[in-house]
C-alpha cells in the first residue's frame, strides 16, 4: 500500500495541489473560523438551560405540593379535598424520588454516572409506579367532581371518608401490580452488570415482553384515564351550560316571593329557614361555581394540560417499544420525559390553588407566619395592644377573621365552608 500511494500522490498536478491548499486556507464568508468553539458554547448553554429548567420544575413541585397539603391539613372543613391532598402527596413523592433521578439520567452534566442493573430497575419501577399513581388519582378527582356537580344529593350520601380511603387503596394496589412487571420478567439486560444513567429507560431492554408492557402501560395509565376525564368534564359542561341558560336560581325566586319577611325567633320559622338553606345550596353551589364559561375553561385547561403533558410521553415510549429501537433521536426522550414530569409541578395549581378556599387557607397561613415574625420583634406592650385590637375586631365583626389565629381554621364564619347561620339567606358570590 505504501508503494502505491507514492505514485498516486506524485501524479497529482502542481496546480491542483496549489488550488486545494489555497482553497483550504481561503476565508469562507459563510462559515466562521471558530465554528467549533461556537457550537461547543451553544451546546453548553443549552445543557445549562435544560438543567436550570429541570431543577426549577423540581423546586416548584416541592413547594407547591407542600403548600396545598399544608392548607388542606390545617383546615378540617377541607376534608372533602382528600383526593387533591392524595394527589399532592403523590406528586411530592415524585419530586423527592423520581425527578432527581430524572435529572441525573437526562442531564449531560451527569453523563459519567453509571447505574447498576438493580438501580436502573428501581428507577424504572418508580417511574411506572408514581406515574400510574398520579394519573389514576387525577381520574378519581375528575369522577368525584362529576358526582359533586351532576349528582350532588348522591354525592352527599355516598361520598364518605371510608369510600375515599378505599379508592386510594385500590389506586395504590393497581399501581404496584403494574410496576412490579418491570421487576419480574420484563427488564432483560443480558450479561451487563452496569448501565449508563442516560440509557436507563422504559424502552431500553432486550426483552421480548417490552412491547406488550408498553401497550399495557399506555392503555391502563393513559388511554382509559384520558377517555374517562374527557367524558366526565363534557358531562359537567353540559350541566353547567343548562344551568347557565336558566338564569333563574331557586334562591332568588324564594327571596323575591317573600321580600317582606323578616327573621323570626319562632321554632317553626327557624326550622323552615334551616331546611331551606340545607337543601337548596347543594344544587345551587355547584351551578354557581361552574357557570357556562367557567366550565368550558375548566374543560379546556384540565383536559388540555393532561394531553399536553402525557400524550407525547406515551406515544414516544409506545413507538420505541413497538419498533424495537434502543436509542432515541437527539434529545427527544429528555424533552418528552420532562414535559410529562412538569405535570407534577402543574397539578397543585390546577387542582389545588385554583380553589378559592385552599387559596384563602394559604393566605391565612402566610399571614400567621408574618404576624408571628412581627410579634417576635415587637415589644410586649405593642404585642398586647395588637392582640387586644384583633380580639375586639373578631368579637365585633361576623365575617372578619383574626390574622394572628394560627391554629386550625374554623369554618363557623364563612358561607363557603358549608355551615349556615339559622335564618340567614344564602347570597350569590361572584
Amino acid at each position: 500500500m505504501a508503494d502505491k500511494t507514492g505514485p498516486m500522490v506524485a501524479s497529482v498536478p502542481n496546480h491542483s495541489v496549489t488550488n486545494l491548499t489555497t482553497a483550504s486556507w481561503e476565508p469562507n464568508p459563510t462559515v466562521p473560523a471558530d465554528v467549533g468553539v461556537v457550537t461547543s458554547s451553544q451546546s453548553q448553554i443549552k445543557d445549562l438551560f435544560g438543567l436550570f429548567c429541570m431543577v426549577t420544575l423540581n423546586l416548584i413541585a416541592l413547594l407547591a405540593n407542600t403548600g396545598v397539603m399544608v392548607a388542606i391539613a390545617r383546615a378540617p372543613h377541607l376534608k372533602r379535598f382528600a383526593f387533591v391532598c392524595h394527589l399532592c402527596a403523590v406528586d411530592l413523592l415524585c419530586a423527592i424520588l423520581l425527578m432527581p433521578l430524572g435529572i441525573i439520567s437526562s442531564s449531560p452534566f451527569f453523563g459519567t454516572v453509571v447505574f447498576t442493573v438493580l438501580e436502573c430497575q428501581v428507577y424504572i419501577f418508580l417511574n411506572v409506579f408514581l406515574i400510574c399513581l398520579s394519573i389514576l388519582t387525577i381520574t378519581a378527582i375528575s369522577v368525584e367532581r362529576y358526582f359533586y356537580i351532576v349528582h350532588p344529593m348522591r354525592y352527599e350520601v355516598k361520598m364518605t371518608i371510608n369510600l375515599a380511603i378505599g379508592v386510594m387503596l385500590l389506586i395504590w394496589v393497581k399501581s404496584v401490580l403494574l410496576a412490579l412487571v418491570t421487576l419480574f420478567g420484563w427488564p432483560a439486560y443480558g450479561p451487563q452488570s452496569s448501565i449508563a444513567a442516560g440509557h436507563c429507560s422504559l424502552h431500553a431492554s432486550h426483552s421480548r415482553l417490552r412491547s406488550v408492557f408498553a401497550v399495557l402501560f399506555s392503555v391502563v395509565c393513559f388511554l382509559v384515564p384520558a377517555v374517562v376525564i374527557f367524558a366526565v368534564y363534557c358531562a359537567v359542561y353540559k350541566v353547567a351550560r343548562s344551568a347557565a341558560l336558566q338564569q333563574v336560581p331557586a334562591v332568588q325566586t324564594w327571596a323575591n316571593a317573600s321580600p317582606a319577611k323578616t327573621r323570626s325567633d319562632s321554632i317553626n320559622s327557624q326550622t323552615t329557614m334551616i331546611a331551606t338553606t340545607r337543601t337548596l345550596p347543594q344544587r345551587l353551589s355547584p351551578e354557581r361555581a361552574f357557570s357556562g364559561g367557567k366550565a368550558a375553561l375548566t374543560l379546556v385547561f384540565i383536559v388540555g394540560q393532561f394531553l399536553v403533558c402525557w400524550l407525547p410521553y406515551f406515544i414516544f415510549h409506545l413507538q420505541m417499544s413497538l419498533t424495537g429501537s434502543m436509542h432515541s433521536p437527539g434529545d427527544l426522550e429528555e424533552a418528552v420525559t420532562w414535559l410529562a414530569y412538569s405535570s407534577f409541578a402543574v397539578n397543585p395549581f390546577f387542582y389545588g390553588l385554583l380553589n378559592r378556599q385552599i387559596r384563602e387557607e394559604l393566605v391565612k397561613f402566610r399571614r400567621c407566619c408574618l404576624t408571628q415574625t412581627a410579634e417576635f420583634g415587637a415589644s410586649s406592650h405593642e404585642g398586647s395592644l395588637q392582640e387586644n385590637f384583633l380580639q375586639f375586631i373578631q368579637r365585633t365583626s361576623s365575617t372578619a377573621e383574626s390574622p394572628s389565629n394560627c391554629a386550625n381554621s374554623r369554618p363557623q364564619n364563612t358561607m363557603d365552608q358549608g355551615v349556615k347561620i339559622p335564618g340567614q339567606i344564602p347570597e350569590e358570590h361572584a
